[in-house]
């Protein structure tokens, strides 16, 4: 059986199972709802019983929601004509042999 078969032949879960991985999931008119892993898939008040789908992973990143500060742009104060050179210009290289 092919990969594509198997994915068609898998049912995404339904009200009243429990949740196996925390994430954000949507049933099928549409409504977007966050769950933890343990909790019970809820019934949809319009429609009952519904079929969800993962749209989102949630992981844990271990931080404490500040940006690493490797990220962050360093300012060029010591050299004010930094940003007016052209990018592949370097200092110290003046070859004049080809």
């Amino acid at each position: 059986m092919s990969e594509q078969e198997q994915q068609h032949n898998q049912m995404d879960p339904m009200s009243g199972e429990h949740v196996e991985v925390s994430g954000v999931y949507k049933n099928e008119i549409g409504r977007v709802e966050k769950l933890e892993r343990g909790d019970v898939f809820p019934a949809d008040l319009q429609i009952g019983n519904t079929e969800w789908e993962l749209v989102e992973l949630d992981f844990d990143n271990h931080h404490e929601g500040r940006t690493d500060p490797r990220l962050i742009a360093k300012d060029d104060d010591d050299d004010p004509e930094a940003h007016m050179q052209h990018p592949r210009r370097h200092k110290g290289s003046n070859k004049t042999d080809s």
